[in-house]
C-alpha cells in the first residue's frame, strides 16, 4: 500500500484509482483537541491546493488543501458527528477519497522516512 506525505501534514494512501486524505498523527497533536470539521461536498472537482476542508480545535483553525486534481468521490461522515476521532486515531479518520485525475501527481510527495525527516 502506497502512503505519501504532504508539506501540509497530509497523508494519502492509494486504493485502486482512489486516494484517501486525511492528517498526520504531527498535525493532530499541534492542533490539540479538534472540535469541529467541515468536509468537502461529493462530486466536487477540486484542483491541487484547492481548500477543501476545514478543521477547527481548541487551539486554531486550519485548512485542508486538495493534494490533487481530480473529484471528490467519498467523505468520512463520521468526523461530521464526532471531530475527536481525529485526535483518537490520525491514521485511521481519514477525510475524504479523491479520484485524481493524475495518480502520477501523488509521486511528488514524501515517503514516510521523508516525513519523518521532514518533521524531525
Amino acid at each position: 500500500m502506497t502512503v505519501k506525505y504532504t508539506e501540509e501534514h497530509e497523508w494519502l494512501r492509494v486504493e485502486g484509482d482512489l486516494v484517501v486524505v486525511g492528517i498526520t498523527e504531527h498535525a493532530s497533536e499541534q492542533l490539540g483537541d479538534v472540535v469541529f470539521v467541515e468536509l468537502p461536498e461529493i462530486e466536487t472537482q477540486v484542483a491541487k491546493g484547492d481548500e477543501i476542508c476545514v478543521i477547527e480545535s481548541v487551539k486554531a483553525a486550519s485548512d485542508i488543501l486538495s493534494p490533487l486534481d481530480g473529484e471528490i468521490v467519498e467523505v468520512n461522515e463520521s468526523l461530521a458527528d464526532n471531530p475527536a476521532l481525529v485526535n483518537e486515531d490520525a491514521v485511521g479518520a481519514w477525510f475524504f477519497k479523491i479520484r485524481p485525475t493524475e495518480m502520477s501527481q501523488i509521486d511528488g510527495y514524501m515517503s514516510e522516512d521523508e516525513y519523518k525527516d521532514f518533521i524531525g
